[in-house]
């Protein structure tokens, strides 16, 4: 490293996030960035260590240690190189990605204050674009096709990995874009659509070929390819059925993450199929990532109070001894929708939903629960308490997640990629299965 050292003297600056009152009045991103020298110091932060685990809990195995070192010496085409190596939709994770390479990062363990590889990681893809460093390539064709089935980050990863290998490669999305849940199920104010659409454009322009607005039966694939990539993601959202489910303002979360987003790109829909927060006050169930999403989604769309709630114990805030590295900090998460106005509640689950006596819901019926310690092999107990409230509410947002879904039995020549074969996770897992599953095509191919 070219200052194994400046970590000592040079504090972790994050970019920091638009004024609240400024951000909530539209979509747009709300993380800020860094001047060129100041990423550079951030860069300097990564040390020499001895063992270096931030690319050891990535699961693109991304070479966080030298790129930090030329982003430091200003060599930012070399940074690109390294980067795009392992990741081939960095502009993707640098926004999105949870960073698990920081938990790992040795100043997290030490100080807790890691470098910021994330941020940096962002820096990076986005100088490539505007130095031109991000250039289609081309490659010779071995006259073999592939067939991509769903254009989420599994399956782009699976194309961009097997169109570098010379397959013929060809996209269906039953979306009128590609993109899956990150374009989608994200809403633009974390990742915007138009890096979506800029990264498509290379990939249409090294070969792929999309066709979108259609739905492929699993049981009748298209013909003609010599293999097929099924990366349909998780489809169906987990519901929760209690009473009074088929209300007027029960819905899923991705029913407005989607919609919102459909908007933005220009779509229509009716009054009636409007999924809007305007006016409303607005219960989110369900307390990961998604229903941070639909928090921030409501105070953009003019919501007038929201409450989220949690089945699951309030974590603690900094350290969790229950957790320990490298497991997964389970600790207190407040995103930048929270920051924005939202009332936090944990330890409730939900009775039934409630009609206001012409078929619209008015509140919900929740009870507080209990969680008694786990018993060796076993999970945690839940217990209801008996102490029950009427939380009132307009519109209800159910974000608890996805089911795995269940496939038919395949041929030989048929692989599965990201959610869509291991469940609901992270996008960066999503893009290793990806490169993993091309692999394996690959593979299979060449011996038959």
């Amino acid at each position: 490293m070219g200052n194994s050292k400046a970590f000592m003297s040079v504090p972790r600056q994050e970019a920091g996030h638009r004024p609240k009152h400024e951000r909530t009045q539209d979509f747009s991103e709300v993380e800020q960035t860094l001047s060129e020298s100041e990423r550079k110091l951030q860069a300097s932060r990564c040390m020499d260590c001895g063992v270096p685990f931030c690319h050891w809990a990535c699961q693109l195995g991304n070479k966080q240690p030298e790129w930090q070192d030329a982003v430091y010496r200003g060599d930012w085409k070399e940074a690109y190189e390294l980067l795009s190596a392992t990741n081939d939709f960095p502009e993707f994770t640098g926004r999105i990605c949870p960073a698990l390479c920081e938990m790992s990062c040795i100043l997290n363990h030490c100080i807790d204050a890691p470098v910021t590889v994330r941020e940096n990681e962002c820096s990076i893809i986005e100088k490539a674009f505007s130095e031109g460093y991000v250039q289609p390539k081309s490659y010779k064709k071995n006259g073999k096709k592939v067939a991509v089935i769903g254009g989420g980050p599994a399956g782009l990863s699976a194309a961009v990995r097997l169109n570098a290998k010379g397959y013929e490669i060809t996209i269906f999305d039953m979306m009128n874009k590609p993109g899956g849940l990150v374009r989608y199920g994200i809403p633009n104010f974390k990742l915007d659509k138009f890096i979506i659409d800029r990264r498509m454009q290379i990939m249409e322009a090294e070969g792929i070929h999309f066709v979108t607005g259609t739905k492929i039966d699993y049981n009748d694939l298209p013909k003609g390819y010599d293999a097929y990539v099924i990366s349909t993601g998780t489809p169906q959202a987990r519901d929760m059925k209690i009473p009074g489910r088929e209300l007027n303002g029960v819905h899923f979360a991705l029913e407005m993450l989607s919609q919102q987003n459909r908007l933005l790109e220009g779509e229509t829909f009716a009054k009636k199929e409007l999924v809007s927060a305007k006016g409303k006050k607005v219960l989110v169930i369900g307390g990961g990532d998604t229903g941070s999403d639909c928090v921030g989604t409501c105070h953009r769309q003019g919501a007038t109070e929201v409450t989220q709630i949690e089945i699951m114990p309030m974590p603690p805030e900094g350290h969790n001894p229950a957790t320990p590295w490298p497991q997964w900090p389970q600790i207190l998460k407040t995103t930048t929708s929270h920051e924005e106005g939202c009332i936090r509640r944990w330890n409730l689950t939900s009775n039934f939903f409630i009609d206001d006596g012409k078929g619209q819901l008015k509140g919900v019926e929740v009870e507080r629960v209990e969680w008694l310690p786990a018993e060796p092999g076993q999970r945690p107990k839940m217990e209801l308490t008996g102490e029950k409230e009427i939380i009132d509410c307009d519109m209800v947002l159910l974000a608890l997640g996805f089911l795995k879904p269940e496939h038919p039995e395949y041929p030989a020549n048929v692989f599965l990629a990201g959610d869509s074969k291991n469940g609901a996770s992270l996008v960066v897992r999503a893009i290793a299965s990806g490169r993993e599953t091309a692999q394996a095509v690959d593979d299979y191919l060449k011996r038959n």
